[in-house]
């Protein structure tokens, strides 16, 4: 257990200022909503396993035995370290979930009965409480107690069925997007939950969100399509059975240029900009339809302008056309957009033990709100004695739960 002075005091104009959130969860997908919540004022207060830590912290690059990912995902909390599974620690954990307004975890339903930590539990100690559970499946149904990690997610819904080329295999994102997905329903909900309790007087809620329903929502086309028609989707690489043009190209300079024509006059601009004004003419594919069923003819013709011009040029005649195109950014051409530097969409923020780290900053704006980073993912343990003292324990007990490892 090591111990730091206590946070700066959370800004006033905050709007989730005097939220309490408990984050008891590892990994992705449940610590990011809490990661949310702590952008707009909410206190987290975050429990990781004594010794070792979230396993975020273990994941993916590390700069000098540091994890990157933790750094980021860990901005704001205070880390607390308790071991949850000794009862000990499981009592320390309720005593800290009863001053909280958000209790979030993503422990297996019959672990956390086990240990005393279900919604349940927690529910009938502070009844006010939201509970926050993200899990693999789910909490009901036959796949509940199993374990899940995003990738199964993004296997079952059928994201990986439909990303890649007709002929290769289903493909797999190289990021967190079914964690990612599920921690922004698990923030609104969190939200809506407080909305209910606060302005309707209902009891606090327990929140179910799972790693595979979100993203199937959001790949809901591929459902009513299915259903109405009976036509099951199949991989088309870039392209877009609802659009043409809609694809990647390459540039003279061997870069790429992303494109969509989904709208039917972005379209027209397009055969208008590339000197192809005869198809815009041409029913075959000025209709919107018929060009779909010409797909390919569209793509080649935009692929053979495109890889003669530079990028910076191609992007010229499409951007004075008010085409939809775009090029494809690697993350340092993404640092250095204009609009993302305008926008100061990315903080370099000062890190005691990296010197400084450049990080997304919060999403979504308000007016007249500065979401924070007060500080990068502390080290283990750092906040474990401040929060314990505020908890009401005295320095002996916490003196006492340390020698014997509990904290």
């Amino acid at each position: 257990m090591s111990e730091s002075s206590p946070v700066a005091p959370l800004a006033p104009e905050l709007p989730l200022r005097g939220l309490r959130v408990l984050d008891m969860a590892s990994l992705a997908a449940a610590p990011l909503a809490a990661t949310y919540l702590g952008e707009f004022g909410a206190d987290v207060v975050k429990v990781e396993p004594p010794g070792v830590g979230d396993a975020i912290r273990g994941w993916g690059a590390q700069k000098d035995g540091v994890g990157l990912m933790w750094k980021s995902i860990g901005r704001n909390k205070r880390s607390v370290t308790v071991d949850l599974r000794v009862p000990d620690g499981q009592d320390l954990a309720r005593r800290l979930a009863a001053q909280c307004d958000v209790v979030v975890a993503n422990t297996r339903p019959q672990t956390l009965r086990r240990w005393g930590l279900d919604f349940e539990r927690l529910h009938a100690e502070n009844p006010r409480a939201v509970m926050l559970h993200v899990t693999g499946f789910g909490l009901e149904g036959p796949k509940s107690q199993r374990p899940g990690f995003g990738t199964l997610g993004e296997a079952m819904s059928g994201f990986a069925h439909m990303t890649g080329e007709a002929e290769g295999p289903p493909t797999l994102p190289a990021f967190m997007l079914a964690d990612s997905v599920a921690s922004l329903n698990a923030a609104y909900a969190v939200m809506m939950a407080l909305y209910d309790r606060d302005v309707h007087g209902a009891p606090g809620r327990l929140i179910d969100v799972n790693l595979l329903d979100p993203l199937a929502r959001i790949l809901e086309q591929s459902l009513v399509t299915w259903d109405a028609v009976g036509t099951v989707g199949r991989r088309a690489g870039n392209k877009w059975d609802i659009s043409a043009p809609r694809n990647t190209y390459r540039t003279a300079d061997g870069r790429w240029i992303a494109m969509s024509g989904s709208a039917p006059t972005v379209a027209l601009r397009v055969f208008r900009a590339i000197g192809r004004p005869d198809l815009a003419e041409d029913p075959d594919f000025s209709d919107a339809q018929r060009r779909l069923a010409r797909a390919g003819e569209v793509d080649a013709v935009v692929a053979d302008w495109v890889a003669q011009q530079t990028l910076d040029d191609a992007m010229a005649v499409f951007e004075a056309a008010e085409i939809a195109a775009a090029p494809v950014y690697d993350v340092t051409d993404l640092v250095a957009d204009e609009q993302m530097v305008a926008r100061e969409v990315f903080r370099r923020v000062p890190d005691d033990q990296l010197g400084s780290l450049l990080v997304q900053g919060p999403v979504p704006r308000m007016s007249g709100v500065d979401a924070r980073i007060d500080h990068l993912g502390p080290e283990l343990g750092a906040h474990t004695r401040e929060v314990l003292v505020e908890a009401g324990l005295t320095d002996a007990e916490i003196d006492d739960l340390s020698s014997r490892g509990v904290i």
